[in-house]
């Protein structure tokens, strides 16, 4: 059995041997977003990050466990990307502006990153669940937050993070991956305003106003 990638006992000590895991791994995400898990051979991975076959067995030591590693590296990135993004916003409601926003923007920036995680369900099962998992923690602790100073209502802060995902991932399938001229602003707002106001009709009050 493979030793997990992700192991701190693998992880390059020095700064240049980090410098050169990133360049595989960035490497790795280009050929794997392109070609798939399958069509992609080591060499391609070395070839395009500029260093020898021998050098990629000191980090990784298969095709799968630069792949295993190659999706908590993705995920970590797109949590990094939305946290910057929403790091000084007054309320929940703007943050989730801002993240779709520079969720949609990231999406197109990595062309491969629908395939990189869609494929890992079945190379990588248990990072493919890790993946949705962190990032369904870390939604139901913002809005659970975010519910705590009242800034949003009471609810299952669970559910709504599993649902509010689940919208995030087709608008960057559509919007990010597919119509990369749709403003993602405008995405966002319409997006907000579902949340905010959801879909059922106003009150009768709120008509007449």
């Amino acid at each position: 059995m493979n030793q997990d990638s992700t192991s701190s006992a693998k992880l390059p000590k020095t700064a240049r041997g980090r410098r050169t895991r990133e360049k595989l791994l960035g490497a790795a995400e280009e050929e794997f977003g392109a070609r798939g898990y399958h069509a992609v051979a080591i060499n391609d991975i070395t070839r395009r990050a500029g260093v020898a076959l021998g050098t990629f067995y000191v980090y990784f030591e298969s095709k799968e466990e630069i792949y295993r590693a190659l999706v908590p590296y993705m995920s970590s990135r797109v949590r990094s990307y939305i946290a910057e993004r929403i790091a000084d916003v007054p309320d929940r409601l703007t943050a989730e502006r801002k993240g779709l926003e520079a969720f949609l923007e990231f999406v197109r920036e990595h062309k491969g990153l629908y395939r990189i995680i869609s494929e890992a369900e079945f190379v990588a099962n248990d990072k493919f669940v890790e993946h949705y998992r962190v990032f369904a923690k870390a939604y139901r602790d913002n809005l659970a937050n975010a519910g705590d100073r009242g800034q949003i209502r009471e609810g299952d802060y669970e559910v709504w993070s599993w649902a509010i995902m689940g919208m995030a991932v087709f608008l960057g399938m559509r919007y990010g991956e597919g119509d990369r001229d749709a403003d993602p602003e405008r995405i966002a707002d319409v997006v907000v305003d579902l949340m905010a106001h959801g879909i059922g009709r106003p009150a009768e009050n709120e008509e007449q106003n």
